[in-house]
């Protein structure tokens, strides 16, 4: 695994439990895409590029971003041979600003429980939000209890390498609203997406 990118590479999992799981997350995620109807959308935290790259095949314009140039470059080899070019840059999601860097579809799936301050990447996703957010992170202790359950990360409680922040469904639903409107929580086993809006004039 590229350093930097995803400490477990889901997408590729031949387990069959985590990749039901998996599937869920994916359906889940590609419902509230459609429901946006966005075009345009840009991934804030892209890793290794396999949500931005299943963006591009339902037809969207799609460019990511994220911290690693290393993850990043990985990126661009598996879109070019998925037969797609994507718009990919290495950068901070602090540092990212709207003139440059809005879409339609903002999607941040498994970055804010990493970063030290997800407050700050927060009010970054609601300035770039074109009206469209969709954030996930893993549902807490739900989350935890699933790796010990099958003796992952034991010594750590069950919790994943990495994972600087823990939210619960309903204290993520608190989170968003710090600074977007929630439209819709999903809860595919064992994480939470919520679809938002921004709002502007908070």
């Amino acid at each position: 695994m590229v350093e930097g990118g995803n400490v477990y590479d889901k997408y590729a999992t031949r387990n069959p439990v985590e990749r039901r799981l998996v599937a869920g997350f994916l359906s889940r995620l590609e419902r509230l895409v459609d429901r946006t109807g966005a075009r345009h959308a840009h991934e804030i935290g892209c890793g290794e590029g396999e949500l931005a790259i299943r963006l591009a095949r339902r037809g969207l314009e799609v460019r990511g971003s994220d911290v690693s140039s290393e993850v990043i470059a990985e990126a661009g080899r598996r879109a070019r041979a998925a037969g797609f070019e994507l718009e990919l840059k290495a950068c901070p999601v602090e540092t990212l600003e709207p003139a440059e860097d809005a879409a339609e579809l903002i999607v941040c799936c498994e970055v804010m429980e990493h970063l030290e301050d997800p407050e700050a990447a927060l009010e970054t996703v609601a300035r770039l939000a074109s009206p469209w957010a969709i954030i996930s992170v893993p549902r807490e202790p739900l989350w935890r209890a699933l790796n010990l359950a099958r003796l992952r990360y034991v010594s750590e409680l069950g919790d994943t390498p990495g994972h600087l922040h823990h939210w619960s469904r309903r204290g993520f639903a608190r989170f968003v609203e710090r600074r977007l409107e929630l439209v819709e929580l999903q809860s595919p086993l064992p994480w939470t997406m919520a679809l938002c809006r921004s709002d502007r004039d908070s």
